[in-house]
C-alpha cells in the first residue's frame, strides 16, 4: 500500500493511486448491479471516466472528454465475454482510456503488456525460471505467469498496448484466451481457466497501422471502439490544459491558468495543419508526415513550461514553445520543413496578434 507521502514523491502514479479518493467515493455512492469481480457497476465506471457529482457532493474530474456513447459501449463490451480493442490515431487518449478503465473496474491497471516488435508470445501466455526448471523440471512453482494469465486467474482486467506491432504468430497466442477463456500449460498437462471478471482491453494505432495487421480470427474476438481526435478547438484546449495541470503539479510547474493564451495558440496550430486549412476555412494548407496529435500539444506545453520554470520568469511565453513547435512539426527534415515555412508565412505572419510567435518561430528556424 503506498502512502500519501511515497505517492506525492511519485513522477506518475497508476490511475488507481492518483484517484484512490474517487473512486472509493463512487463505490460508496455506488448502489447498482455490478458485474462478478467489478470495483464499481457499468454506470459508476463511466461516471469515473467522463466526470459528474455525486449526492454527497464528491465531485468526479472528467478522465476522458469525448462523445459518452463511446465510454458506454467500450464499459458495456468489457461486461460481456468480448475483449475490447480501442483504435485511434496516436494522440486520442487510448493507453489513458484503457489505464483508466482498468483502474475503475478491477482496482488495478498494471496487469500490462507492452507489444513491440520484439514481444514474444512468453508475454501473453507464461514463461519459465529456468533457474528452477533445470534444477527441478517443468512445476507450478518454476512456472512464471504473463500478466495476462495473472488477470485470469484473479478474474480482473488486463492490458495490452499497442496489438499490432506484435508479430503475427504471437498476437494468435491470444486467440485460445480470448474465444475459450483458457489458457493451456501442456508442460504441467494443466490449464488456467479464466475467472469471472477476466476480460482484456488492447490498442491499436490506426495511422501507421503498427507492424502487423490482425487476422480476421483474432479481429472477430474483439470488439472495437475507435477513438476520435478532439471534434473542436475548445475541447482540445480542456484536455490539454487539464492533462497539463496535472503533469505540471507532479513535476511543480508553473499553474496552467498563465499559459492559457500559448495552450490555445499551440492547439490551433495543430488543428489547422491537421486539417490542411485554416480555423476561419479561407486558406488551404498542407499537412505534416506527422499526427500532431493532442498528446504531442501536451508535451509541448509541459516542455514550454520548464523553459519558463527554469529559464525565465515562470510566465509561459512565445520564445518558450517556439522550439517545441518546431520539433513536432518538422519530422522530415526536408518536406515538413516546407509545410513549416508555408505555413508561417502564410498564416502565422498574418495575424497580427501572433507576431511574438511568428519572430520566435523564426528565429528557432534559422
Amino acid at each position: 500500500m503506498t502512502t500519501v507521502q511515497e505517492q506525492d514523491a511519485l513522477l506518475r502514479p497508476h490511475a488507481e493511486q492518483a484517484f484512490a479518493e474517487e473512486l472509493a467515493a463512487l463505490a460508496a455512492a455506488d448502489d447498482r448491479p455490478r458485474p462478478p469481480s467489478w470495483r464499481l457497476s457499468p454506470w459508476a465506471v463511466v461516471t469515473y471516466l467522463l466526470g459528474g457529482a455525486l449526492p454527497d457532493g464528491t465531485v468526479i474530474t472528467p478522465k476522458y472528454v469525448g462523445p459518452r456513447r463511446l465510454m458506454e459501449v467500450a464499459v458495456a463490451t468489457l461486461a460481456t465475454d468480448r475483449a475490447l480493442l480501442l483504435i485511434g490515431v496516436p494522440g486520442t487518449a487510448k493507453t489513458w482510456v484503457s489505464e483508466h478503465l482498468a483502474a475503475a473496474i478491477s482496482g488495478q491497471s498494471t496487469l500490462l503488456v507492452q507489444g513491440t516488435s520484439g514481444t514474444a508470445e512468453e508475454a501473453i501466455r507464461y514463461g519459465w525460471n529456468y533457474a528452477r526448471l533445470l534444477a527441478e523440471g517443468p512445476s507450478e512453482a518454476a512456472l512464471v505467469a504473463s500478466p495476462i494469465m495473472t488477470a485470469m486467474r484473479r478474474g480482473s482486467i488486463a492490458r495490452l498496448e499497442e496489438l499490432t506491432r506484435i508479430p503475427s504468430d504471437v498476437q494468435d497466442a491470444l486467440i485460445t484466451v480470448l474465444s475459450e477463456k483458457t489458457l493451456p500449460v501442456p508442460e504441467l498437462g494443466s490449464e488456467v481457466q479464466a475467472v469471472k471478471g477476466f476480460n482484456l482491453i488492447a490498442t491499436a494505432n490506426d495511422r501507421d497501422r503498427g507492424v502487423n495487421e490482425l487476422s480476421s480470427a483474432l479481429r472477430r474476438r474483439f470488439n472495437t471502439v475507435v477513438l476520435p481526435l478532439p471534434a473542436g478547438e475548445d475541447e482540445e484546449v480542456a484536455i490539454v490544459t487539464r492533462r497539463v495541470e496535472q503533469l505540471g503539479a507532479a513535476l511543480e510547474l508553473p499553474a496552467v491558468p498563465a499559459a492559457a493564451e500559448e495552450v490555445r495558440r499551440v492547439v490551433r496550430v495543430f488543428r489547422e495543419l491537421r486539417s490542411g486549412m485554416t480555423e476561419d476555412g479561407r486558406t488551404k494548407l498542407k499537412s505534416p508526415s506527422g499526427t500532431l496529435s493532442t498528446a504531442e500539444a501536451i508535451s509541448v506545453i509541459t516542455n514550454g513550461l520548464a523553459l519558463a520554470a527554469h529559464f525565465g520568469d515562470g510566465v509561459l511565453r512565445a520564445p518558450d514553445i517556439a522550439g517545441a513547435v518546431l520539433g513536432a512539426v518538422v519530422k522530415d527534415p526536408v518536406a515538413d520543413q516546407v509545410v513549416w515555412t508555408e505555413y508561417l508565412e502564410a498564416v502565422v505572419r498574418q495575424r497580427p496578434d501572433w507576431a511574438d510567435f511568428y519572430r520566435a518561430c523564426r528565429e528557432v528556424h534559422r
